[in-house]
């Protein structure tokens, strides 16, 4: 018998609870920087150095923390449950804990890319400067999806999305587009776990819905125990 197929989507919230800053602050700012400075093709136009040592900040960040009880949880659910997780977060910690099928909507920090050909990326995990090029003399971008870029890997994610016979949100608020609306591409009446300490939907927002008002390294363990024994 196949084995039942769970779509997980995650987000920042994931990640917090490893030592890892989420997007943005209350200011709309992330690490002090208007986003825009260091998220967008504009900003990278303006002020290359600071975008590519804003990355080497995250990156070097990345290379000292580890997955936690939720990121482990998932990985876990493997062992009875065909597992693709569709993250908006840009670390490994996914594939750290184990989880063979993860999709990046928003790239991956220990990836690079030419800045010509977007589809010569690199595995990168040094930092990245001025003066690092592709073969061709390019120079290297971080292999991140910037405001007012493309997000290449959501047709892919929409069609993971389409075959969940469960799908569990985890870390991430459902405000953010393009990823909130996965939602709407799961099958009618496949049964929707949303763990959020502060959730902002209500049971009554989607058919088959059920909210866990706990932290993702909380609330993963308990919910993968229960479907794993069930």
């Amino acid at each position: 018998m196949p084995k039942q197929k769970i779509v997980v989507l995650t987000g920042a919230g994931m990640s917090a609870e490893s030592g890892l800053k989420t997007f943005r602050d209350e200011n709309g700012l992330w690490e002090g920087h208007d986003v825009m400075q260091v998220a967008s093709p504009q900003g990278f136009a303006k002020n290359p150095e600071l975008v590519l040592e804003f990355y080497n900040q995250r990156r070097r960040q990345l290379l000292n923390v580890s997955p936690n009880k939720g990121h482990l949880a998932l990985a876990e659910l493997e062992q009875a449950f065909d597992v693709s997780i569709i993250t908006q977060n840009v670390d490994n910690l996914h594939e750290q804990a184990g989880s063979s099928h993860v999709v990046h909507l928003h790239g991956e920090l220990f990836k690079v890319r030419s800045t010509v050909d977007e589809n010569h990326i690199l595995d990168w995990k040094k930092n990245l400067i001025l003066g690092d090029t592709d073969e061709n003399g390019h120079q290297l971008r971080p292999h991140i999806v910037w405001f007012g870029e493309m997000v290449p890997m959501l047709k892919t994610a929409a069609e993971i999305t389409q075959q969940a016979d469960i799908l569990i949100i985890v870390g991430t608020s459902m405000q953010v587009y393009p990823a909130a609306s996965l939602i709407h591409y799961t099958p009618e009446d496949t049964p929707i776990y949303f763990i959020d300490p502060r959730p902002n939907i209500k049971q009554s927002d989607f058919k088959n819905l059920i909210i866990i008002p706990k932290t993702a390294s909380e609330g993963t363990p308990e919910l993968v125990e229960q479907l794993i024994n069930n």
